[in-house]
């Protein structure tokens, strides 16, 4: 039938009558197709994002599984997962495993005196998360949001890494960290792209040490607007090796909750040389004196790793949808827990804990 309708019209035209009885059996040979293709009990569609009007009540969750050794498992099927909402199983109604998927990130600089240390080590990484996760393709975009003793917008929503990484350049730490002001300022207050959270996601890529002095927001407030929003979040900790912040507990609850993760770009790299912290290095510790290479290479190494493990992550994960089953009376204010389980042993699922239903 498809073939027909796209051939070239034909000199003598159907009557009228004949027209309208053709149209009317396509469309409703079209209507029991569909219907066939849903039937309970079928496959998901597994279709590109850019091709799926999500519903307003559906509930999105990206998903990343990893094996034993932190290996990305990327050969499942639909088949394989399982969801579970307040503890029932859900009808899985879209499924994507595609790379590249589009996808709008905040990125969410500490600019307190905290991480006046490392700095310029901390602005370099920021700026190679830039030109990973915005490529220049339409489908990413990114904005930039510092945070001080105010969180403020710097960079709205756009696709030109450019104008993201020129100010990043012209950072300069000091002050107070008003991190969840930031992270609310990100999910409520900036140009949102058509289709989001459904296409693209929305991720937040925290680049700091956890710790807020200087917030009008709580953690509780900002942890359920995220869920809201259906936002992801990430975290690039500034601690390094031998130190610890009062505030990574907090960076570990708002990724862990949101299906999002935390890395640590300097906190192992001198664990295994001998004598680093306790011997000064102009008493002899000289494999990573700060200045040489040796120093620098490893700081390289570090951030390298960070970066492409989270641009790797947040581009390749599954992606589920579902209708969830709630009844008209359902509050807003009722957070509902979302688990989801997947047909192999011995694997490690990342996904959002959970999510309040029919969010403004």
């Amino acid at each position: 039938m498809a073939g027909k309708q796209d051939s070239p019209i034909r000199r003598v035209a159907a009557p009228p009558r004949r027209r309208f009885l053709q149209a009317a059996a396509t469309l409703l040979a079209s209507r029991a197709f569909a219907q066939k293709q849903e039937a309970p009990g079928t496959t998901p569609r597994a279709e590109s994002a850019g091709s799926l009007k999500a519903q307003g009540n559906e509930v999105i969750v990206p998903v990343t599984v990893t094996d034993e050794k932190g290996a990305f498992v990327s050969n499942l099927e639909a088949t394989d997962f399982h969801v579970y909402d307040d503890g029932k199983e859900q009808k899985i109604e879209f499924f994507s495993r595609d790379r590249n998927q589009p996808v709008v990130v905040g990125f969410l600089l500490d600019m307190s005196n905290n991480t006046r240390l490392h700095w310029k080590t901390f602005q370099d990484a920021a700026l190679e998360l830039v030109w990973n996760l915005l490529p220049g393709d339409e489908k990413f975009s990114g904005y930039l949001v510092a945070y001080g003793n105010d969180a403020e917008l710097l960079v709205n929503t756009t696709t030109d890494s450019e104008k993201i990484a020129d100010r990043i350049r012209k950072l300069k730490p000091g002050g107070g960290a008003a991190l969840y002001d930031a992270i609310y300022l990100a999910c409520t207050s900036r140009h949102l792209v058509q289709g989001e959270p459904y296409e693209p996601r929305r991720v937040l890529i925290v680049i700091g040490d956890g710790h807020d002095n200087a917030s009008k927001k709580s953690l509780a407030e900002v942890l359920e607007i995220a869920q809201r929003n259906l936002v992801t979040i990430y975290g690039m900790s500034t601690v390094s090796f031998g130190f610890n912040s009062e505030g990574d507990d907090n960076l570990l609850r708002l990724a862990g909750e949101t299906g999002g993760r935390v890395e640590y770009p300097l906190n192992n790299l001198y664990q295994d040389v001998s004598g680093y912290l306790s011997t000064p290095s102009d008493e002899g510790n000289y494999a990573y004196k700060v200045g040489t290479g040796g120093y620098a290479s490893e700081i390289s190494k570090g951030i390298f790793r960070v970066v492409a493990a989270l641009a790797g992550e947040i581009t390749t994960q599954y992606i589920l949808r579902y209708v969830p089953d709630v009844g008209p009376n359902t509050s807003t204010r009722q957070f509902r827990s979302i688990k989801v389980a997947v047909n192999l042993p011995n694997v490690k699922i990342r996904a959002r804990k959970g999510y309040y239903p029919f969010a403004p």
